[in-house]
């Protein structure tokens, strides 16, 4: 990392955050056998099959259609666990508050916690609260610790093989550009909401199928982020069909007015998965049955005919997909 300072970049999800985690958080703090990149990482207890993550929310503003920072730091803890194959059980929260917060805000936010962790089937067992000095807070910051148990079906980026099949859940896009709406940025309007919810249902189905080789919820950076991800650890090409991509009309239209790519946007409430070839239809089949995955669709494939993230365009071309280095939409998760 050749950055002498932190941008805003370094927190998107793409390069440059990578490169933070690899080059100074893992340099310092890695643990031999456990993947600094994964979305949850078990732990020796159990018979390994307590499964771990945390994370962090900043988003601005605190509320938006759709959810809030409550309802995102619910959701966006437990989807990780749920994409590593576990039941989400145990939450912890630590609420950084700043001073001048209105009380009747917070109160809201974290009665939508309250009301997504039931929903979930997760209890909040421990936390801690601190306040910040008016100017250094932004409203109300979220930090947070999972703890779920790992089912029976092993899930890995090593579990991947030529031919795979890649799936997506459902629209991609809508949290990146329901929260830039929220803002009001650009003098833009509009109705759409994030799609920030639990993915458990879509996870659950999904590991009842033997071919399923890995799922990852696109968060920061998006789609695109994760199949750079798939690609940097297995060696193989991804290259996705952008006909077969869903994108709802309203998000491609801002994209195309404000130059963003919805590939690169976060979601809230999406599985990207690769499962073998022979039950990639019943993966989907399953997907369809859920009011989450009404909207899922067979996106791609890896294989080794090359070693990029290739995207096929709707008039037959092709693009290649960089891996993401500008922050698009900072404070959006």
């Amino acid at each position: 990392m050749q950055d002498t300072h932190i941008s805003l970049a370094h927190g998107n999800g793409g390069r440059f955050m990578r490169e933070l985690i690899d080059e100074i958080f893992a340099r310092h703090l890695s643990n031999p056998g456990l993947d600094v990149h994964a979305d949850a990482v078990p732990l020796a207890l159990n018979g390994n099959e307590v499964l771990f993550t945390t994370d962090g929310f900043t988003v601005q503003p605190l509320e938006f259609p759709g959810g809030n920072i409550g309802t995102l730091a619910v959701h966006g803890t437990t989807n990780d666990l749920a994409v590593a194959g576990a039941t989400p059980r145990y939450l912890s929260l630590n609420a950084f508050i700043e001073e001048g917060m209105s009380i009747a805000t917070l109160d809201r936010i974290i009665a939508s916690l309250a009301q997504a962790a039931r929903e979930t089937g997760v209890a909040v067992v421990a936390g801690d609260t601190k306040v910040l000095p008016r100017g250094e807070g932004g409203g109300l910051y979220l930090a947070t610790t999972g703890i779920g148990i790992r089912h029976r079906h092993r899930l890995g980026l090593e579990q991947i093989r030529d031919g795979d099949v890649l799936l997506v859940s459902g629209p991609v896009g809508d949290h990146g550009i329901a929260v830039m709406l929220a803002r009001e940025a650009f003098g833009l309007h509009g109705e759409l909401c994030s799609d920030v919810a639990s993915v458990l249902p879509l996870t659950l189905a999904a590991l009842e199928c033997r071919g399923l080789r890995f799922m990852r919820d696109p968060t920061r950076g998006g789609l695109a982020t994760v199949c750079h991800e798939l690609q940097r650890a297995t060696g193989l090409g991804v290259t996705l069909n952008q006909p077969d991509i869903p994108v709802r009309d309203p998000v491609q239209s801002v994209c195309d007015i404000l130059g963003y790519d919805p590939l690169y946007l976060a979601c809230e409430g999406r599985v990207v998965a690769v499962v073998s070839p022979e039950e990639a239809d019943i993966v989907l089949e399953r997907w369809h049955a859920l009011p989450l995955g009404s909207a899922a669709a067979v996106i791609g494939r890896l294989h080794a005919t090359h070693h990029r993230v290739l995207m096929k365009t709707a008039i037959g071309g092709e693009r290649i997909l960089e891996e993401l280095e500008d922050d698009p939409l900072p404070r959006i998760c």
